[in-house]
């Protein structure tokens, strides 16, 4: 029986509330639940690479998705290349992937205080002193752990290096 992606997809990207809810199951179920947080404007094996190891520091893995607006805020005019919606359903596509949630600000500390996860994750070019939200995790808590990034990938370089070649 073939599997209906599109109702997959759709329930993987979800509300704050429904969120929360689902976190509070999970949690009653005794899993771990693991946030991390990005503008995953152009997925690319850093990406995956990065995402695979945060699932595997827990039972559910939670990204937090840059809104439009926020990205453009944050990476400049030009950005996103890929709307929310396209970013969202390629990361829920991913099978280690459990939810996508967008948050309109700059950084989700407020996201990450209401969801409350059991393991905060961000890439190693941070330090548990400049992790948005990681105050908040280790106050209730879990635990905030960095991931070594896979270097030459990023979506930056892939844009410049396609402006180069149709330049």
């Amino acid at each position: 029986m073939r599997h209906n992606l599109e109702k997959t997809l759709l329930d993987k990207i979800t509300t704050l509330p429904l969120l929360k809810e689902r976190i509070i199951t999970w949690k009653s179920e005794g899993k771990k639940v693991v946030f991390t947080n990005g503008v995953f404007d152009l997925l690319h094996l850093g990406h995956i690479t990065y995402l695979s190891k945060a699932a595997e520091l827990g039972d559910k893995l939670v990204i937090g998705l840059n809104a439009d607006a926020s990205v453009k805020r944050l990476k400049g005019e030009n950005r996103p290349v890929n709307d929310q919606n396209n970013r969202a359903a390629l990361l829920a596509a991913l099978f280690f992937v459990d939810a996508v949630v967008l948050f309109e600000e700059d950084t989700p500390r407020e996201l990450i205080t209401q969801l409350s996860p059991d393991v905060l994750v961000k890439g190693a070019d941070y330090t548990v002193d400049n992790i948005a939200g990681a105050k908040e995790v280790l106050a209730n808590g879990g635990e905030v752990k960095t991931i070594t990034l896979v270097e030459g990938y990023s979506s930056t370089n892939i844009i410049n290096k396609i402006r180069m070649v149709s330049g």
